[in-house]
């Protein structure tokens, strides 16, 4: 395939730059659907009589219907976009932006999806599509426990999951930590469910305060209910947890200003399921509470990470330098970009 690509290149550029931009158009409808032409154009910095030309072909061709509501993308228009994803990650240069950010991150392997999720939102749901593909082809085992962490990324993972997901085989969605602090939507729990409704299968709580004292820790532990939610979260082969700016984090979960300053005072630029890791990837803050500890990770066979955005950049390099080697990591071209910059291999 890749052969191909460069004879075209050379032989037929124009059709290529036409497939390219006819590929975003359609991209950047299936992600706004249902979208008015004024917008699409703003989106992507194209005139309306442009565009209008475009759109008109895409319809023709089945691609796209035109409503009052807006523009959407038809089900043949969806078997083509996704056709088209791998060719055109190659004619980007994304295949070899993620071989090299996997080589100097040094861990199993990076999916760049096109974008910067700061600038548009819904590059952050492809991300979280490609992160349920990649969980997908990982869970080969008929019983599966999957833990999960907090966040706004995992919420939106939560959402592009479906029942196909749950296809020939069992799965159990467990919080990978008891509560710290975020709010409902983004709490594990609430996650969990999430998606154990989307696939139409279980979950289980962990509910725990974020404090606690020795006394109250020690008492908390014989309850049936926390050492059944300890035992499972344990038990999980995969995990699929989101990486935070750290101070951004702490601030979300309304954190004293004592801890708070402790953080800022030791520079921590990234967090992962209640730890803060400075720029070296030392750890040097936790949120109490029960659940996964940082060392119970090299335990757990399939780990899915998933950050994007270039504001997401040092807070994913400050993670990855302490992150087990089977880790995946999804993320987006900003992020990317920004990761590898003074890098050895120079991006094509």
């Amino acid at each position: 395939m890749s052969d191909l690509i460069n004879i075209q290149k050379k032989l037929l550029p124009d059709v290529l730059l036409i497939m390219q931009k006819r590929y975003q158009i359609l991209r950047s409808i299936y992600f706004s659907e249902p979208v008015g032409r004024r917008t699409l154009a703003g989106m992507l910095g194209m005139s309306e009589r442009v565009l209008r030309g475009e759109v008109e072909f895409l319809k023709a061709q089945g691609l796209v219907e035109i409503a009052s509501s807006g523009m959407t993308v038809t089900k043949e228009g969806l078997v083509v976009f996704r056709d088209l994803e791998s060719v055109m990650n190659q004619l980007s240069g994304l295949h070899s932006m993620e071989e090299q950010l996997a080589k100097k991150l040094q861990i199993k392997k990076c999916l760049v999806v096109q974008g910067d999720s700061d600038d548009t939102p819904w590059v952050r749901e492809e991300m979280g599509r490609v992160a349920v593909e990649q969980l997908d082809m990982a869970l080969t085992e008929k019983r599966n426990i999957v833990a999960v962490m907090g966040g706004s990324t995992m919420a939106t993972v939560a959402e592009m999951m479906t029942t196909d997901f749950a296809k020939g085989r069992e799965l159990l969605f467990v919080p990978g930590r008891g509560g710290i602090g975020e709010d409902l939507d983004n709490q594990a729990n609430t996650i969990c469910d999430k998606m154990a409704t989307k696939t139409n299968t279980k979950h289980r709580v962990l509910y725990v305060p974020e404090q606690l004292g020795e006394e109250a820790y020690r008492s908390l532990l014989k309850e049936p209910a926390i050492q059944e939610g300890l035992r499972l979260v344990q038990s999980a082969n995969a995990i699929i947890l989101g990486i935070g700016d750290a101070l951004a984090m702490a601030k979300r979960r309304h954190t004293g200003e004592d801890v708070l300053g402790k953080i800022i005072h030791r520079k921590a630029v990234g967090e992962a399921f209640g730890y803060y890791f400075d720029e070296q990837g030392e750890v040097v803050h936790k949120v109490p509470t029960f659940g996964l500890q940082f060392e119970d990770l090299a335990q757990i066979p399939h780990i899915i990470a998933v950050a994007g955005g270039t504001s997401k950049a040092k807070a994913i390099k400050s993670y990855m330098k302490s992150a087990p080697k089977n880790t995946i990591l999804i993320t987006d071209e900003g992020a990317a970009k920004s990761l590898l910059k003074g890098s050895n291999t120079l991006l094509k």
